[in-house]
C-alpha cells in the first residue's frame, strides 16, 4: 500500500495534525522543546482520520497524533491525545512541565482543565455557531454561556501573572491560549462574548504568540 504521508526523515517525530487549536498545541510544542520533527497534514474535512493508515497511530481517529521513532527504550512509540502527547513531550525534552512538585501539579490540573473544559466547551459552541447547518438557539447559548464562565475562570487565574504556573511558560499555556485565540480567527465570534470583558485573558494570549518559536509552530499545517 502507497502511504498517503511519505516520510523524508524517518528519524525525526513523526506529526500527524492541521493547523486547529488542538492540533497548533503540538506544533508549538514541538517548536518550543526544540525537538525535531516532520509535519503531515491529515485532512480531516475529507476524512483522512478515518484512513487505516491513521488509525494504527491513532485508533480514535482524531487529530494530533505523533509517532516517536526514539521512544522508551529506543522503540518507536506512536501518542495520540494530544494532552497526552504535550505531556510526553515535556518529560522527553525537560521543557514545558515544571520539576518542582506543587508547580508540576498546578501545571497539570490547569492542562487538564483545558482538555476537560475549555477544549469540549469552546468546541461546542464553535461547532454550533459557525458549522452546524441548523442553527440551535439553545445549543448556541449553553456552550456560549459556559465558555464565557471559563473565561472568566482564567481571567482571575492569570491576575499578575505573565503564565498560567509560576509565571513560566508551560503546556498548560500551549494547550490553552490556541482555542482562545480560535474564538476570533476560527469561530469569528469575538464580538458574542465580547472578548473585550477579559483583558488580561487577551494580554495573555498575546505574550504566547509573540514567542518567536510559539509563533513558528502556529504557522505550521495551517488550515
Amino acid at each position: 500500500m502507497v502511504s498517503q504521508w511519505t516520510i523524508q526523515h524517518p528519524e525525526r517525530i513523526q506529526l500527524y495534525s492541521l493547523g486547529t487549536p488542538n492540533g497548533q498545541k503540538v506544533s508549538v510544542a514541538l517548536e518550543e522543546m526544540s525537538l525535531a520533527y516532520e509535519a503531515h497534514r491529515v485532512n480531516i474535512l475529507k476524512g483522512d482520520q478515518f484512513e487505516d493508515e491513521f488509525v494504527a497511530i491513532n485508533p480514535n481517529s482524531k487529530i494530533p497524533a505523533i509517532v516517536d521513532p526514539d521512544g522508551p527504550g529506543g522503540e518507536a512509540l506512536s501518542v495520540f491525545e494530544s494532552g497526552a502527547i504535550l505531556m510526553y513531550l515535556a518529560e522527553k525534552s525537560g521543557i514545558g512541565l515544571p520539576s518542582d512538585p506543587r508547580d508540576r501539579s498546578e501545571c497539570l490540573q490547569w492542562l487538564f482543565f483545558q482538555v476537560g473544559g475549555v477544549g469540549p466547551m469552546f468546541g461546542q459552541f464553535g461547532h454550533f455557531y459557525k458549522y452546524a447547518k441548523d442553527k440551535i438557539p439553545y445549543a448556541i447559548g449553553r456552550y456560549q454561556k459556559e465558555a464565557y464562565r471559563l473565561l472568566g475562570v482564567l481571567e482571575t487565574r492569570l491576575q499578575g501573572k505573565d503564565f498560567l504556573v509560576g509565571n513560566e511558560y508551560t503546556i498548560a499555556d500551549m494547550a490553552t491560549f490556541p482555542w482562545v485565540g480560535c474564538l476570533d480567527w476560527g469561530y469569528k465570534a469575538a464580538d458574542e462574548f465580547p472578548l473585550s470583558d477579559f483583558p488580561t485573558v487577551m494580554a495573555w494570549c498575546d505574550r504566547c504568540q509573540q514567542r518567536p518559536a510559539t509563533a513558528r509552530g502556529l504557522a505550521v499545517l495551517k488550515v
